[in-house]
C-alpha cells in the first residue's frame, strides 16, 4: 500500500475535486493524508473554529472504520497565498513526514490566485522534498523522498470542460463524497452563494461515469506518463 498526500489550498477543495477517489484509496487500505494549504478563513459565514470542525467531519466520513484519514492544515494565509521558498518547504516537509508515494494537487489552471500559486508551491515542493542535507518545517527528522508520481485533481474556478488523463470509477464512493461535500454548510449550505454547487458536482460526476460506462467518475490529468502491467482493471 501507497502513502498518498493529497493537498489543496482550502479545506473543501480536495472533496469536491476528488472526495470519492479520496474514500476509495482509504478503503483500498492506502495512506492517505489530506493537507490544507490554508484554514480557509475568512469567509461570509465561517470562522476557523467551524472550518477545522467541518474539515475534520469530512474527512471522517470519507474514512473507513479501519483506516482512518489524516488531515494536516498549515499556516498559509487564505487569499495571498505565496509561492515562495517559506512555503515550499513547509509542504516539503509534510511530504517527507508522511513519505508521501503519490502526490495530488489542484489542476494546474484556474482563476483562483490561491489555487494557482498552491500548485506551483506542490509542484517545486516536490521537488525540495528530496535535496539532501537539508532539513524541512515538520519533516519529523524523516529522510528525503522524491514522489513517484504527482497527479491533478480538477478543482477549478474557471468554466472549462476538464480533459482529463484518466478517469477514476467512484461509483461505489459516490455518497460518501456527498455526504462529506454536506459536512461543509458554512459554505455549502442552502443560504450560501454556493448552496447549488453540490448539485452541479454530482452531475459532473454522473458525467465523467458516463465516459467510461459507470455510474460515476472523477478526472484527472497527469503530465508524466502512467505504466500499466496489464489491461486488468481498465474500463
Amino acid at each position: 500500500m501507497a502513502s498518498v498526500l493529497i493537498i489543496g489550498p482550502h479545506p473543501d477543495d480536495q472533496e469536491l475535486g476528488m472526495g470519492g477517489t479520496l474514500a476509495l484509496l482509504a478503503a483500498q487500505g492506502h495512506r492517505v493524508t489530506i493537507l490544507d494549504l490554508t484554514n480557509g478563513e475568512p469567509t461570509p459565514k465561517g470562522s476557523p473554529e467551524i472550518r477545522a470542525r467541518e474539515a475534520a467531519d469530512a474527512a471522517a466520513t470519507l474514512s473507513p472504520p479501519d483506516n482512518p484519514i489524516t488531515r494536516i492544515t498549515l499556516d498559509l494565509p487564505n487569499r495571498s497565498v505565496t509561492h515562495d521558498i517559506p512555503s515550499r518547504h513547509k509542504v516539503a516537509g509534510v511530504i517527507r513526514a508522511v513519505q508521501a508515494e503519490v502526490v495530488f494537487a489542484p489542476y494546474f489552471e484556474d482563476a483562483h490566485p490561491d489555487h494557482l500559486a498552491g500548485t506551483r508551491i506542490i509542484e517545486d515542493a516536490r521537488f525540495d522534498a528530496k535535496l539532501s542535507k537539508v532539513s524541512m518545517p515538520g519533516d519529523r527528522g524523516m529522510p528525503p523522498i522524491h514522489p513517484r508520481r504527482l497527479i491533478y485533481f480538477f478543482a477549478t474556478h474557471l468554466r472549462i470542460v476538464p480533459q482529463p488523463s484518466f478517469i477514476i470509477d467512484i461509483s461505489t464512493t459516490l455518497e460518501l463524497k456527498h455526504r462529506a461535500i454536506a459536512c461543509y454548510a458554512s459554505q455549502l449550505g442552502p443560504t450560501t452563494a454556493n448552496a447549488t454547487l453540490g448539485e452541479r458536482i454530482l452531475a459532473q460526476d454522473h458525467y465523467f461515469g458516463s465516459r467510461i460506462n459507470t455510474k460515476a467518475g472523477e478526472p484527472f490529468f497527469v503530465r508524466e506518463p502512467l505504466g500499466l502491467r496489464g489491461f486488468d482493471g481498465v474500463i
